[in-house]
């Protein structure tokens, strides 16, 4: 018996068309949720331009999604860079405190 076979599966509508995938245990919900995202781009995409074939809106959508989570990835890495100076600034200005207090105690 396949190893597949026991895994869980979960519906999911694309388009009005439904298919049934594999996922790992537990993450059904994710994999539902994931498709309801995609499945609104590519509503979004078809009411714009109805002659487009599913295959040419999924790969838009595709595209369109993939290029969002690029810009939310270079947002928090802009992020991350501006945290880690914000620390180190910190840590300056907290070892320049010390040491003034240490100068002025003796």
């Amino acid at each position: 018996m396949s190893e597949d076979a026991s895994r869980p599966t979960a519906q999911v509508t694309l388009l009005g068309r439904h298919y049934v995938f594999a996922c790992n245990p537990g993450e059904e919900r994710k994999l539902e949720r994931a498709a309801r995202y995609l499945d609104r781009a590519m509503q979004g995409i078809h009411s714009q331009n109805n002659l487009l074939g599913n295959e040419r809106v999924a790969l838009m959508a595709a595209l369109n999604i993939a290029h969002e989570l690029l810009e939310v990835l270079d947002t928090r890495r802009h992020e991350e860079q501006q945290l880690g100076q914000l620390s180190e600034r910190l840590e300056q200005a907290t070892a320049g405190a010390s040491l003034r207090s240490r100068t002025s105690a003796e």
